[in-house]
């Protein structure tokens, strides 16, 4: 294994932290991150890239990431580059990564460096755009969200709108069902169930309905494309095996029955979808998980304004809310927060959580 006694520890930047540094700032906050996660693999790639980065290696993929116009951190660029390698072992094409994937040593910056070598092209395409991690766990802060916003007076109709759905695997969180702490939720049969580890109070016990689920994305994964499929396997931390068969229910799922999602990026999506008439008697619900930090300045803005001005006409016959599962920004934890009208317009942090849904710790 590389040396990575160096102890890389967060450094809690601006996310948007562009210029000298950035990058190797990105790429050692990257490392101690899937440290903390439980995801030790992920991090030896990612420390091996970085120490290639750190060298003279000359490389157009490593010149390019060295150079990156953006902002590392927010882009997510070390895990682009993560996914395309884990992809390479996935695909056989480099199976000498299996020194990497499946043993406890071996000299990472060495594979690594052969392995961009040898598949230097198709690595570079992996750089073109955000990592696709549609993970079914999060949909628990979905669901606890939605029992809470019900104990809060909300009609416990939901009609669920979804940014940044990716395959679109949240979308079919009405055939999943739910343990939160103790509190049920969800359908019987169920596709797949989630019981996370529970810290804190269960949210409150109350029967919810979800009416409809519809989402968007700018580039939809078709989860019953075999190639499309294994981009999203990529991004999956090898360490984590209950999430490979997680997607493997998703896509039996997707195959019996494909989510509602549209190729549509997030502003038009929110504006289209809030100017429908709503029924009387629900609750409609925007809601994303790890998105927020790829969705452009200017829509950010635009979703803002438009809920908040929809939030403005909603009745309690005819509520909106907002929930999000997202980094905090200085923390770089990840947390679930809550906004609703009428009644609750200023954000509520209802919980932190782990990003792929192992845990959650309750503060609602």
């Amino acid at each position: 294994m590389a040396d990575q006694g160096d102890k890389r520890k967060y450094q809690f930047t601006d996310i948007d932290q562009v210029g000298q540094g950035a990058v190797a700032t990105a790429f050692a906050n990257q490392v101690a991150y899937c440290e903390h996660a439980g995801a030790p693999i992920t991090a030896r790639v990612v420390g091996a890239v970085a120490t290639l980065l750190e060298s003279d290696t000359s490389a157009a993929l490593l010149d390019r990431i060295r150079k990156w116009q953006g902002a590392p951190l927010a882009d997510a660029l070390p895990l682009r580059i993560a996914g395309g390698i884990h992809a390479l072992y996935l695909s056989g094409q480099q199976p000498e990564l299996r020194a990497i994937y499946q043993r406890p040593s071996a000299d990472d910056v060495a594979l690594i460096a052969d392995a961009i070598r040898a598949h230097e092209a198709p690595l570079m395409a992996w750089l073109a755009g955000p990592p696709q991690t549609n993970e079914a766990g999060r949909s628990s802060n979905y669901a606890a969200a939605m029992l809470w916003l019900a104990g809060k007076g909300l009609p416990p109709r939901f009609e669920c709108r979804e940014i940044g759905s990716s395959a679109g695997i949240n979308l079919m969180m009405d055939r999943y069902s739910y343990d939160l702490g103790g509190t049920r939720f969800g359908s019987r049969p169920s596709v797949m169930h989630f019981a996370p580890e529970w810290q804190g109070n269960g949210p409150p016990q109350t029967d919810v309905e979800i009416l409809s689920l519809k989402g968007c994305d700018v580039a939809p994964v078709d989860l019953t494309d075999p190639q499309q499929a294994l981009r999203l396997k990529a991004y999956i931390w090898p360490e984590h095996t209950i999430r490979f068969d997680r997607l493997e229910a998703a896509i039996a799922a997707a195959k019996d029955r494909a989510p509602d999602i549209v190729t549509m990026n997030a502003a038009d999506f929110v504006e289209a979808e809030l100017a429908k008439p709503q029924d009387a008697g629900t609750t409609r619900v925007l809601m994303h998980s790890i998105v927020w930090q790829y969705v452009p300045k200017d829509e950010q803005a635009r979703v803002t304004a438009a809920m908040e001005a929809a939030g403005e006409a909603a009745s309690a016959d005819k509520a909106l809310a907002w929930i999000a599962v997202e980094a905090n920004r200085n923390t770089h934890r990840h947390e679930l927060r809550v906004r609703y009208w009428p009644g609750g317009a200023e954000e509520t942090m209802l919980a932190e959580a782990h990003p792929h849904g192992a845990w959650i710790k309750w503060e609602g």
